[in-house]
């Protein structure tokens, strides 16, 4: 009897789970079929029927990390007014992240440190999913009505943000990005001229 395609999710979603959890807590190549058979439930035969190889389902896991991992972090921010607080929310964000227990920085850099020179699949992933990052923070960015310049900065904070917060166990370098990135925001705002206005003709002396 074939499977509903309901059913064949469920299963798919099972193995995904189980592959996210052990991939992402002990590493790619550390992790075999065999243990993602047992922590799915899902026997060896229907686990290749879904995935005909490991890497197979990787690239699956990291398709579907980086989609919920957006996700989260697009509805934390849009739960904020438009503005710049909309870029600063983006740390908030990583803040609440990094204090997750099982938080053990970003699964994209790892995969790539562990495969990214053997694999060009997990290489392209990995910068895919970077690429989509930046177009996220540079359209908020855009939205804010500051230079776009301050974009790559913005992702530097962050990327750093991640990368330390994984090292030290600590969620303080969310709140340490965060404040880096409002004094670029507030200088920028500062610096944007009024309507009506130039900034020379703000400053020019009356006479």
């Amino acid at each position: 009897m074939t499977p509903s395609p309901a059913a064949a999710e469920s299963v798919e979603d099972r193995v995904l789970d189980a592959a996210g959890e052990l991939f992402y807590a002990r590493g790619l190549q550390a992790v075999g079929m065999d243990a993602i058979r047992g922590a799915s439930g899902v026997s060896l035969k229907r686990l290749y029927q879904l995935f005909p190889s490991k890497d197979a389902l990787v690239e699956a896991y990291l398709r579907r990390r980086g989609e919920r991992w957006r996700g989260a972090l697009a509805r934390h921010v849009e739960a904020v007014p438009p503005g710049p607080g909309r870029v600063l929310a983006v740390y908030d964000r990583l803040g609440r992240w990094f204090a997750e227990p099982d938080f053990r920085g970003c699964a994209f850099v790892n995969s790539f440190g562990e495969l990214g020179g053997t694999s060009p699949a997990v290489a392209a992933l990995a910068r895919a999913h970077k690429d989509a990052f930046r177009r996220y923070v540079a359209g908020l960015v855009d939205a804010a009505g500051v230079p776009a310049a301050l974009t790559d900065p913005l992702m530097l904070l962050a990327e750093g943000a991640i990368t330390t917060a994984a090292l030290s166990g600590s969620a303080e370098p969310a709140r340490h990005a965060r404040e880096a990135a409002r004094v670029l925001l507030d200088h920028a705002v500062a610096g944007r001229p009024r309507p009506g206005g130039s900034r020379q003709a703000e400053n020019a002396p009356a006479g």
